[in-house]
């Protein structure tokens, strides 16, 4: 007999896509969520010892992206369990808007190649770690907003993909004969 978390766990499985004022609310807790890990991560990044925070930002990524696609309902699994014509407007809109991280699977290696784009705050943020007192608070500060930035637009990504899955179909234009 299957436990009563049982039925819980299947349905977030099947989450669907949200649109309108529901991805709005997604938006909003993945980004509270996102808040939570980046302080937990600035944290981390106060500790004196170089590469301790790019291991902790990249695990952080790990976790929490793959959360957010779940969320919207975009992961891998949950994408290829829509309708076929919601799963092209889905893939339309990936390649339109350049969402690395939407409906995909996310490694190590997908992270570290988006820490790229924010690769020169990193990068300060190591110097920034050899100055004593003042240097851990400006690199907890530049792992906080280079976490918030990279979750923020994926979720900004997101719920653009879930706007377009909340667009009417198109229509063939009528033919005036």
């Amino acid at each position: 007999m299957p436990s009563s978390r049982q039925p819980a766990r299947e349905l977030s499985t099947w989450t669907v896509v949200p649109t309108g004022a529901q991805a709005q609310g997604v938006a909003r807790q993945c980004r509270r969520l996102v808040t939570k890990r980046a302080l937990l991560a600035a944290g981390v990044a106060m500790v004196p010892i170089p590469g301790l925070d790019w291991l902790t930002d990249v695990g952080v990524l790990l976790k929490v992206l793959p959360e957010i696609n779940q969320a919207f309902g975009l992961t891998p699994e949950q994408v290829e369990r829509l309708a076929p014509e919601r799963r092209i407007v889905v893939y339309k809109a990936l390649s339109a808007a350049g969402g690395m991280l939407v409906g995909r699977v996310i490694t190590q290696q997908l992270v570290l190649s988006v820490l790229k784009t924010v690769g020169i705050r990193l990068t300060t943020q190591q110097a920034a770690k050899f100055v004593p007192v003042a240097g851990q608070a400006v690199s907890a500060a530049l792992t906080f907003s280079a976490l918030k930035y990279v979750c923020d637009l994926h979720i900004r990504q997101c719920v653009a993909i879930c706007e377009q899955l909340d667009l009417p179909p198109s229509r063939p234009a009528d033919v005036v004969g």
